[in-house]
């Protein structure tokens, strides 16, 4: 079986960790009685809140994949809508009518990829926007074997891969949506899973779809 690199710190059976990228928290001291519903599209944003405000756990938590929001319920908090798509774009569209009449925090990273908050505030929407955590790259001495399999999962990740690595023909990638999928240069053949989930990217690693 082909040698399966994780481009995440989530632990799995048979599968490597490949930490190219870290995350860093960014503490605030944000007033969240002034906001009627917390938006998320990371699980990262999640955990970086409750390290400075428990308060986020009263709001209505707008969430935009199923991970996420088993995550959010684990802690406490109350999730009333979780997208269908489970990418950036789409899940912006979703939210337009759930959102209407609400005062809304967006908690995010410091750089992200879609237009979420874009078209939100062209459809009427009311929405401020928290950094609440940042990626940056580091250094990974590992040497990666031929024919390897490689689980990408996020922007970031494939950014921080390519700052250090270069690509070989006997590599496959797997990645976790359609907006990471862009970031990879032309010559990497790639499988996009069903949902952004890395439960799904290592199911099909595991299955070695290619």
């Amino acid at each position: 079986m082909a040698k399966i690199y994780l481009l995440s710190n989530q632990k799995y059976p048979d599968v490597e960790n490949l930490e190219v990228f870290q995350i860093e928290y960014i503490k605030s001291n944000i007033d969240l009685s002034k906001y009627d519903a917390l938006v998320f599209t990371s699980k990262n944003a999640v955990y970086s809140l409750e390290t400075f405000n428990k308060e986020w756990k009263n709001k209505d938590c707008y969430v935009i994949a199923p991970k996420t929001s088993q995550i959010i319920e684990s802690l406490g908090g109350k999730v009333v809508f979780t997208g269908i798509t489970s990418h950036g774009n789409e899940f912006a569209q979703e939210l337009i009518s759930v959102l209407k009449n609400k005062k809304v925090l967006y908690i995010k990273a410091s750089k992200t990829v879609s237009n979420l908050v874009e078209i939100l505030k062209e459809n009427g929407i009311i929405l401020d926007e928290l950094i609440a955590y940042e990626t940056s790259c580091k250094k990974s001495t590992k040497v990666l074997e031929d024919n390897s399999i490689f689980i990408f999962t996020s922007p970031s990740s494939v950014e921080c891969f390519f700052n250090q690595y270069s690509w070989k023909d006997s590599y496959k990638a797997i990645v976790i949506g359609k907006t990471t999928a862009l970031y990879l240069p032309k010559e990497v053949e790639y499988i996009i899973s069903s949902t952004t989930s890395i439960d799904e990217c290592v199911n099909l690693a595991m299955q070695s779809f290619f």
